[in-house]
């Protein structure tokens, strides 16, 4: 039985990823639309940008897409074999890239910088995602992953294992970064304590939080510069 599959074309022209790339710049699409791009064609009753958007949601991000095997992503609804070889062949290239030209790699130089990195992604997601972003002894970013989805808290959130990949990664720092799906990016008291509890716990194993930023729309806040969890 066929079904229709909708495609990128299908979009209007100002929501097309491909058009906004060649408009805007990559750097200016959210991850969703660069996989988008990736993928092609949607299934039917989803368009592409939506398989996009379940796929990042359902896996964590980019870390968990790289993380899940073929089979895996194979059996999604909408994906299949061509489509996963794609989408696995442009997560390895970015991998090599990353270990190919360490001396190239992203640096963060503010609260900023870290904002141009997840804004655009972070910014639209409908739940809280928690994420690390991990550095070397020069700021140069050395990777990035989602630690937790769901709304922050200390209950929720085990302070050591926020460090595992850091200290597996051997890196010398970390930033950590949450969204607001409300919009406003004004750090709760639940975000103050866990800040506190992160640079209390990043003392004890020598790995320096240098900043944990709530991410808003069009909006950012950084807590170190308010001084929230950090002193």
């Amino acid at each position: 039985m066929s079904y229709y599959r909708l495609t990128i074309k299908d979009l209007p022209l100002s929501e097309r990823p491909r058009e906004r790339l060649k408009q805007i710049g990559e750097g200016a699409l959210s991850t969703a639309e660069l996989l988008a791009i990736i993928l092609r064609t949607g299934v039917g009753g989803e368009s592409v940008l939506e398989v996009a958007q379940r796929l990042l949601s359902r896996y964590g991000g980019l870390p968990g897409l790289a993380r899940a095997s073929f089979s895996e992503l194979e059996a999604e609804r909408g994906m299949g074999e061509a489509k996963t070889a794609q989408l696995k062949a442009a997560l390895e290239l970015g991998r090599r890239m990353l270990l190919s030209a360490p001396e190239d790699r992203f640096i963060i130089r503010s609260p900023a910088d870290v904002a141009q990195l997840l804004m655009a992604e972070m910014a639209h997601l409908e739940q809280e995602h928690f994420r690390a972003l991990y550095l070397d002894t020069r700021n140069r970013l050395l990777g990035a992953e989602t630690l937790y989805i769901g709304s922050l808290n200390v209950s929720h959130i085990r302070v050591g294992e926020a460090f595992r990949s850091a200290i597996k990664r051997n890196c010398a720092a970390v930033i950590f970064a949450h969204n607001h799906p409300s919009g406003d990016p004004t750090p709760s008291p639940e975000d103050v304590e866990v800040t506190r509890q992160l640079v209390a716990a990043g003392k004890l194993l020598d790995v320096e939080v240098l900043d944990h930023l709530v991410i808003g729309q069009q909006r950012f806040v950084s807590l170190r510069e308010r001084g929230l969890g950090f002193t």
